[in-house]
């Protein structure tokens, strides 16, 4: 098994139990603990995981005090693989709302420049790249302001947002739970993404393989809202046997 795989079946593992230790990644993979090591640590320094004693657990709660471009960075090859899944899925003429996030703005960025598209968001930084596109019909939300991560939120956004209709959203999450749903780190825009969902005909939720399992801190729904849900990697069983109780399809 080359590197790249083994340290994508670690991280399944890691989001799968919450930790993995290197004596047991060692039998499984057949290879020495030193590369193990080596492994982790490298995941380490791309934000992926946090080394303890033994072993290492997930980085679920760093991430939380990352920026921007540190998040946009981490899990970047998974989220581009999401982010060509979901353009495909994207029509000419479509309406389609994107909430803010390092995911949704890489989803931006894979659509075919040549398609009409309205797209209605809260991200400021979706909103400046899409200005140099003639094709798209950009509305950003006005509001409040979150700089460090580049939203807008608040009653004026929300009051704007209920004026609109989509066909599609395209919703990034930081946590999805068999039990307790889709959630964000931030209650200020759990309300926008709820609104989103409400407003939109067809429910895109994007999400990597870290996201699985996981419950940030404002939940935005349950699960029964998403009519896709689509990943990098397979979903762990629990959370898919819900999905499909609820005719969620994953791609």
């Amino acid at each position: 098994m080359v590197a790249d795989d083994r340290r994508k079946k670690i991280l399944e593992l890691i989001n799968k139990d919450g930790s993995v230790r290197v004596t047991d990644l060692s039998r499984l993979f057949n290879i020495s603990e030193v590369t193990i090591r080596t492994d982790l640590a490298d995941m380490e320094n791309k934000g992926l995981l946090t080394r303890v004693h033994g072993g290492a657990v997930s980085s679920y709660k760093p991430y939380y005090s990352m920026s921007f471009n540190q998040r946009m960075s981490t899990n970047l090859e998974q989220k581009e693989i999401i982010a060509k899944k979901i353009a495909e899925m994207i029509e000419d003429n479509d309406t389609i709302m994107l909430n803010s996030g390092t995911t949704t703005l890489l989803v931006f960025r894979a659509l075919p420049p040549n398609l009409n598209l309205s797209i209605v968001t809260n991200s400021i930084s979706i909103a400046l790249e899409g200005t140099s596109n003639p094709n798209f019909n950009i509305i950003l939300l006005g509001g409040q302001i979150n700089s460090k991560y580049q939203f807008t939120y608040g009653d004026d956004a929300i009051r704007q947002l209920k004026a609109y209709n989509a066909d599609k959203m395209i919703l990034s999450v930081d946590g999805i739970d068999a039990e307790r749903g889709f959630s964000t780190y931030y209650d200020k825009e759990a309300e926008i993404d709820r609104v989103m969902l409400k407003q939109s005909s067809v429910s895109i939720v994007a999400a990597d393989n870290s996201k699985f399992n996981r419950c940030a801190f404002a939940k935005i729904s349950d699960l029964s809202v998403a009519d896709y849900i689509v990943t990098d990697t397979a979903v762990p069983d629990k959370l898919k046997a819900k999905l499909s109780k609820n005719s969620t399809k994953i791609r």
